[in-house]
């Protein structure tokens, strides 16, 4: 069996942000080899996300629209997390929200998306350094 084993360091600049990640996976399962087999990409912090959607402009202001309505930052006090000094209880229910990790079919040697379909890194409590865990397993 054949594997690689990647950790990409994101550093989002503001608070949210997202990040396309679907060229970084196809280049690392390339250099795998793995022709049958899977993917995992698993955003590593509890504040950011990694999800499948559509790379279109304005879905990714749609997300950051309806994230904020959903789980808004402020005002901070509204939320219990937030008592123990930290500030960012709306970014772990926005990562709750859109999910922790994904894995992807690898066919033929390559990503095995359906139309449309593109990995993203979201971050919801941005300006420092975290890792996404790239693991890809197969033959």
């Amino acid at each position: 069996m054949k594997h690689l084993t990647e950790h990409l360091w994101m550093h989002v600049k503001g608070r949210r942000g997202f990040v396309h990640l679907t060229p970084k996976v196809e280049e690392l399962v390339a250099r795998s080899g793995v022709q049958e087999g899977l993917v995992l990409v698993n955003a590593m912090h509890i504040t950011a996300s990694v999800f499948i959607n559509d790379h279109e402009e304005g879905l990714l202001h749609d997300w950051e629209t309806w994230l904020e309505r959903l789980a808004p930052h402020a005002p901070t006090s509204q939320y219990r997390h937030n008592l123990t000094g930290e500030d960012n209880a709306d970014a772990h229910l926005k990562r709750q929200v859109m999910g922790r990790e994904v894995v992807v079919a690898i066919t033929g040697g390559a990503l095995d998306l359906g139309p449309w379909e593109q990995i993203f890194y979201g971050e919801f409590d941005g300006n420092r350094r975290k890792r996404v865990l790239v693991k890809i397993i197969g033959e």
